[in-house]
């Protein structure tokens, strides 16, 4: 054995270490190569909104030369001022945000105590029940809103945010009692036994015990709710008229029309992705806890 060999192993056996011959240098490449590929991969997939954000600040008639021009342009944010100006924006912004959270909040009141029911009892009704979410969920949207269509015309309410909101609560329920079923399988059953030897009844329980352990995944839950809520268009679409309206079907009546209108929608696309963005990095703490958590026991 040479004097370097036994100079490492002499250091193996003080300090309890492997000993090391230094970083290999593939090692030390892969990290560099990863981050530039993650890079890449941002920069592919935020392309759309970037070209969207430049073409929504310049000029009408640079936004649409060809060929486009880049970065040599004065920006301006005349097609925000417009959109607020001359378009009920404010009023289809406000009614996406009405309509999405009514719907989150009545699907996790529901959700809720559903979830919790079919992860504590188990049995072949349960069972069906989570089967026949699954295929609601799955089925072509126009199956599902087309007779809603008809049911909200019979009730009079039709082009209404109540019925919007009912409309995406039926859609996306299924998505949140499967989600919140996960979680509660995660918490222990002894916790049920304990609190109820110590009076609790079942709903007394879930207000006191569960709901509070239950935190990140109520917060994911109702972040994606949220989300699918605000976003919709074909649901909105159908269900509304005028006075209901959202965001996502103003943007769709202004494409195909003039070039100033194509710059409104621009903008109004962006201000509506500027809020999921905010969410979303607020909440991908709770996100990735709530998603970790619920997908281990289903």
């Amino acid at each position: 054995m040479t004097l370097p060999d036994l100079d490492l192993s002499t250091r193996a056996v003080t300090t309890g270490r492997p000993a090391s011959r230094g970083r290999s240098p593939q090692r030390t490449k892969r990290p560099v190569t990863t981050g530039i590929l993650l890079a890449i991969l941002c920069v592919v997939t935020l392309s759309p909104f970037i070209w969207m954000t430049l073409s929504v600040t310049k000029p009408t008639d640079v936004a649409f030369a060809n060929p486009p021009v880049l970065w040599d342009y004065e920006p301006t944010l005349k097609a925000f001022i417009d959109l607020w100006e001359t378009t009920y924006f404010a009023d289809y912004l406000v009614n996406t945000i009405v309509v999405a959270v009514v719907s989150t909040v009545i699907a996790l009141v529901i959700g809720i105590p559903a979830a919790y029911a079919l992860s504590r009892f188990p049995s072949y009704v349960s069972a069906l029940l989570l089967v026949l979410a699954l295929i609601f969920r799955a089925l072509p949207r126009f199956a599902v809103v087309l007779p809603m269509y008809d049911i909200s015309r019979a009730l009079g309410i039709y082009d209404t945010t109540f019925a919007l909101a009912i409309a995406l609560v039926a859609i996306n329920q299924p998505f949140t009692i499967w989600l919140l079923r996960n979680f509660f399988a995660e918490i222990p059953r002894e916790l049920d036994e304990a609190a109820m030897i110590d009076g609790c009844t079942r709903i007394g329980m879930l207000r006191r015990v569960m709901i509070p352990l239950m935190g990140p995944g109520i917060l994911t839950a109702g972040i994606f709710v949220f989300l699918f809520a605000f976003q919709e268009y074909l649901t909105a679409l159908v269900l509304t008229d005028t006075s209901s309206k959202t965001v996502p079907v103003f943007i769709a009546t202004q494409l195909g029309q003039t070039l100033p209108m194509l710059q409104q929608a621009g903008a109004a696309s962006m201000l509506l992705t500027i809020p999921v963005f905010v969410i979303a990095f607020i909440a991908q703490k709770y996100l990735v806890a709530g998603l970790s958590d619920g997908a281990v026991k289903g």
